[in-house]
């Protein structure tokens, strides 16, 4: 198994209600997009300071590396990642992908 973790830097200015949306978003894609085992939403719960201003994230877990390479390509996939990058301060700067195997 594959579990996709994604860091997120959001925006200060970003509503809470469009965080929400994006991250049920994120919760539906397992529905349409085969090998997804799970989807985690939150925010960073660690008390130990090292976060480096990532305060959101989510875990993807996968069934397998085909399955995490299946949804990285999936149009609605892309679609919500479009909207992360968006919602993050720095675009692209403001997110961190780490994949491990399980």
């Amino acid at each position: 198994m594959i579990l996709h973790c994604v860091f997120l830097r959001l925006k200060a200015s970003l509503p809470a209600a469009d965080k929400q949306s994006i991250f049920e978003d994120l919760a539906k894609l397992q529905a349409i997009i085969p090998g997804i085992v799970s989807i985690k939403t939150g925010p960073n719960v660690s008390p130990e300071g090292l976060s480096g201003g990532f305060r959101d994230g989510f875990a993807v877990t996968f069934e397998d590396a085909a399955a995490r390479d299946a949804y990285l390509a999936h149009p609605d996939h892309m679609a919500v990642g479009d909207r992360i990058v968006s919602a993050c301060d720095g675009g692209l700067a403001g997110l961190l992908v780490f994949d491990l195997e399980v």
